[in-house]
């Protein structure tokens, strides 16, 4: 049996290298291949450059549109601001709605509100330094001019006193040396014994003494005005108010110090009261006035019209009224709030407003007023009886004045505000038509 041997692998040929004449004919015929593939694909036709005044032109025109793109932009963009700055300050105007003040029938008495202040009032101080060293009258005490309130302990015044009046002594004896002196050289001068240039310094010197006399004695004067102020007295007859010091406080008289006491005089007291413009001719001194108290219900008290401010304030439109009223026992206190009754002629209307026209500042009651210009003007109001829901306007406004309803407490004088449109009304009956009630009781 014979066993078939297999074939061995043939021995691959060794792998011939190209010459370089060879590489040169593949890539000769490569390239040939490749022009023939695109020989179809035309070249395009060569374009002659653009000449320099062409490219200029061409290149202004392109900045030009970029500039007017950029312009039309930039326009837009502030219509845009400036419209929203227009609407933002439109919202920004608030809207009010207005009233006019209503005018009713005139009174024969006009009311108005008034303080009561004591006749004269006067704080107390110290004119000399020291130390508080008692007090003899306090708050509520009833006391008479010249009547002490206080002794303030005074050393170092007292001290300057004795030191003043000592050199007065030694002044004094000066001058009495220089008086002597002076007579002898005046002697001595008639038998030409001195010469007449010592004799005038002597003489110099006795007028230069009394000179000095009359310092050191002005001085001491003055040191006793000083001391004399240790006792403080009443300067006017009256009730002491206020007392602010104790013992052993510390006074100065140099501007710093406080009051030691307050004193009015109350057995007179002052009431004064701003009478509207309307009412101003009729405040004649002599004239009597009533003033009603909250304390005293039903009481009436009589006062009479002494002086006026014979000018109206232009910012209330009001005459200054002095109103004195006799408090012989002390009954009506000074600082009280009271009602001043005037009686009028009765012609003048009143004008009253709604009481949410009101704002309440720092400076007092006011009212806002729309003006012809569109803002917003604050007046003073200058009130008179409360009637619940309106007020009794007795000087600031007119009836022909627009007074915002409701005013916003932000409102600043002189603001723009916008007026509110008035709320429409139901429309009139046509000529010839009857009211329902009419028609029901005609038929």
């Amino acid at each position: 049996m014979s066993t078939d041997n297999p074939t061995p692998n043939p021995t691959p040929a060794p792998r011939r290298h190209k010459t370089q004449v060879e590489r040169d004919e593949e890539i000769e015929a490569i390239q040939q291949q490749s022009r023939h593939q695109h020989a179809e694909i035309q070249r395009p036709p060569e374009v002659p450059p653009a000449s320099p005044g062409k490219a200029m032109l061409l290149a202004v025109v392109v900045v030009a549109l970029l500039v007017l793109a950029g312009g039309l932009t930039l326009f837009e963009r502030i219509a845009r601001s400036k419209a929203l700055a227009q609407e933002t300050e439109q919202s920004a105007v608030p809207t009010v709605a207005t009233v006019h003040p209503s005018t009713d029938k005139p009174d024969n008495e006009l009311v108005l509100p008034a303080t009561l202040q004591a006749y004269q009032e006067s704080p107390i101080y110290a004119r000399t330094n020291g130390y508080l060293l008692r007090w003899t009258r306090d708050i509520g005490s009833k006391v008479k001019k010249g009547e002490l309130l206080a002794v303030i302990d005074t050393p170092e015044i007292d001290q300057e006193l004795n030191q003043a009046r000592a050199a007065r002594q030694q002044v004094l004896a000066q001058l009495d040396l220089a008086r002597i002196s002076d007579q002898r050289w005046q002697n001595l001068r008639k038998s030409d014994s001195v010469s007449a240039q010592e004799a005038d310094q002597q003489s110099s010197g006795y007028q230069q003494a009394k000179a000095n006399l009359a310092a050191a004695e002005a001085n001491v004067r003055r040191l006793e005005d000083l001391e004399s102020f240790k006792n403080v007295y009443a300067p006017f007859s009256g009730v002491l108010t206020r007392r602010n010091v104790d013992a052993g406080a510390l006074i100065n008289s140099n501007g710093t110090g406080k009051e030691l006491f307050d004193l009015a005089e109350v057995t007179t007291l002052r009431v004064f009261v701003s009478v509207p413009q309307a009412y101003a001719n009729g405040m004649k001194p002599g004239s009597t006035a009533t003033i009603t108290m909250q304390e005293f219900p039903g009481e009436k008290f009589t006062g009479v019209i002494v002086r006026n401010a014979q000018a109206i304030d232009p910012a209330t439109r009001t005459l200054l009224t002095e109103v004195d009223v006799k408090n012989p026992d002390g009954r009506l206190l000074p600082g009280s709030f009271g009602q001043v009754h005037f009686a009028v002629d009765g012609q003048v209307p009143r004008l009253t407003v709604p009481v949410n026209t009101m704002l309440f500042r720092s400076e007092g009651p006011k009212v806002a007023v729309v003006g012809q210009d569109g803002h917003a003007h604050l007046r003073t109001l200058n009130i008179g009886r409360d009637y619940g829901t309106t007020l009794e306007v007795l000087g600031g406004l007119d009836a022909a004045d627009q007074v915002i309803v409701n005013p916003p407490d932000s409102l600043e004088d002189n603001q723009p505000v916008r007026v509110a449109a008035p709320a429409k009304t139901n429309a009139a009956p046509t000529k010839g038509a009857l009211p329902s009630a009419a028609k029901e009781k005609n038929s």
